[in-house]
């Protein structure tokens, strides 16, 4: 936790943590959802200025707070504390293309969608949206 008291986690820390705590939700970090973080990391705009070094960071805190008695509501504090609010659904719509990339879903992993979704105040209708388009960028033939 030292890290997060001398380095705040940034918003785009925030972003990377909800992704991770999605994908170590199910306790198996599956390749294809650590390859969809980092390309998600790599691609997208809200990550254009981050710094990649604390990827490495913020994946310690989260695993470490997934660890203690009450770290999954001190993570989520974490979070609204250091994220804008206007990046809440862009947190959500990330973590439902990692919960996706590896084409299944497991129980874990939708209480956990449904956590974020609570502990980010995301509109039902809105989350509903997120989901179908992540289901549908990740369906096979």
């Amino acid at each position: 936790m030292a890290d997060t008291e001398s380095h705040p986690l940034s918003p785009e820390d925030c972003l990377v943590a909800v992704m991770i705590a999605i994908s170590a939700s199910d306790e198996d970090m599956r390749t294809a959802e650590l390859v969809k973080i980092q390309s998600l990391v790599n691609n997208l705009p809200v990550f254009a200025n981050y710094d990649l070094d604390r990827m490495g960071v913020v994946s310690r805190v989260v695993l470490d707070l997934f660890g203690e008695e009450d770290g999954l509501d001190a993570l989520f504090g974490l979070i609204r504390d250091n994220l804008p609010e206007r990046l809440f659904e862009t947190a959500y719509a990330l973590a439902c293309d990692v919960a996706a990339a590896d084409g299944s879903l497991a129980e874990t992993e939708l209480r956990m969608l449904g956590e974020i979704r609570f502990e980010l105040n995301i509109e039902r209708l809105h989350a509903a949206a997120i989901e179908r388009g992540a289901r549908a960028r990740y369906m096979t033939l």
